[in-house]
């Protein structure tokens, strides 16, 4: 199957609620690559790579675990071949 690489922006109350560890800790259950972020403006950046099913998978898990703190998400593709990915982490 293609890879996807997705770009995500969760808003709501995303900050110091354990938000990035929860997305590391989930991405473990599923074959994608990326990184976690928080963002000056109080937004999380996410950036998952794999199979688009595998993905949607994963952000489910996501909204399924960390929902009650989530009030929007946005989401757009993006090119695959850079930069390279490896593993999945949190970024500061």
């Amino acid at each position: 199957m293609p890879l996807e690489r997705r770009r995500v922006l969760f808003s709501g109350r995303v900050q110091g609620v354990g938000f990035r560890a929860t997305c590391r800790w989930l991405a473990g259950g599923f074959d994608v690559v990326g990184y976690v972020r928080n963002l000056p403006d109080g937004h999380v950046e996410l950036l998952a790579q794999g199979d688009a099913a595998e993905i949607d998978r994963f952000l489910d898990a996501i909204s399924n675990e960390m929902g009650g703190f989530i009030h929007n998400i946005t989401s757009e593709q993006e090119p695959t071949d850079y930069p390279p990915l490896e593993g999945f982490k949190v970024r500061f």
